[in-house]
């Protein structure tokens, strides 16, 4: 029995491909990826359904020093799709060849995606990753060149799909054909694709080249606020915001919020002036109960510093422009 690790979105069609070599009795594994932009729940609720192990992998680090640099460029936002599928080939790649898999998988299909899905993209992920001749697209595979898998009789040819384009109604049907009428949504829900967070990544990266894993976090949380190309403000919107913002929070970095009144906790990133803390606090006291106040107290702790300053709420008409969505 020939055996395959395929890449796990979760999303119906990493599931169907999966499916697809299960039924002709390969011994199928999937691996998932841990990122700040993706994790792997859907994949984990894919692998309990379907009844195939899950590796996952956590690859933060690598995978933000590629983002930050893509050899290919990006989609449409701030997605590089040819250079993450590529790594993830190669990662995958590494556990195929001291765990003694045959072969790679994915979910992809041909035309799917125009950018990421065309044939030449394919073959340059494939190329890119170190292992071109050992990646097998089930859902497309017998509209594309015959693989070294199938000549040497690992994967039965007959048996794999030929689907294209970018309609997902033929892969509905299988699911249902095939037991599986609870699939998935398509994708795997990647913050790269989406406006506003690419957005925000776009502004990080271009004011602080050098970000970290810990700032992309930060990417995720409440309103941000562009102050100056040196400084930025997060507000939290709730509760929940507050507290992801503590547990993220840096020795370095300056926690303010009201001295009098209930309202969100700002983290000030960046060494911000005289000005620039002014501006912060005002806009931090424009959300909070005090916002109809003539002057707010703002308390600024950053480890053992602690002072306040006393403001006018800034209305929101004034900071909407600093605010990146």
């Amino acid at each position: 029995m020939s055996k395959a690790l395929g890449l796990m979105s979760g999303g119906l069609d990493s599931t169907l491909a999966a499916m697809t070599l299960m039924r002709q009795g390969i011994e199928v594994t999937g691996i998932s990826f841990v990122t700040p932009f993706f994790g792997a729940g859907k994949a984990r609720a894919a692998a309990q359904a379907i009844g195939f192990p899950l590796i996952v992998k956590e690859i933060s680090d690598v995978h933000l020093e590629m983002v930050k640099n893509p050899k290919y460029g990006y989609g449409r936002n701030m997605n590089p799709c040819i250079d993450c599928h590529a790594m993830m080939f190669r990662l995958a790649g590494e556990i195929m060849e001291n765990e003694g898999f045959d072969f790679l998988f994915s979910g992809e299909v041909l035309g799917q995606r125009p950018m990421s899905q065309n044939p030449n993209a394919l073959r340059s992920v494939a190329k890119y990753c170190g292992y071109p001749d050992r990646v097998l697209r089930p859902l497309s595979a017998k509209i594309m060149p015959i693989t070294s898998m199938e000549e040497a009789g690992l994967v039965d040819r007959e048996r794999l799909l030929d689907i294209q384009g970018r309609s997902r109604r033929r892969q509905q049907a299988l699911a249902i054909e095939w037991g599986f009428p609870n699939f998935p949504s398509s994708g795997g829900g990647c913050l790269l694709t989406e406006v506003g967070f690419s957005n925000r990544l776009r502004d990080l990266l271009r004011h602080s080249p050098n970000a970290s894993v810990k700032d992309t976090e930060l990417l995720k949380v409440g309103r941000q606020f562009r102050i100056s190309p040196k400084v930025k403000l997060i507000l939290g919107r709730n509760q929940q915001d507050n507290e992801r913002l503590e547990e993220l929070a840096e020795p370095c970095l300056m926690q303010l919020r009201c001295s009098n009144f209930n309202g969100p906790l700002g983290l000030l990133c960046g060494q911000a002036d005289e000005t620039e803390l002014q501006t912060a606090a005002a806009i931090l006291a424009a959300y909070g109960k005090g916002k109809d106040e003539q002057q707010v107290e703002v308390l600024f702790c950053r480890q053992e510093e602690e002072f306040t300053l006393t403001v006018t709420p800034l209305p929101h008409s004034q900071s909407r422009g600093m605010i990146l969505s």
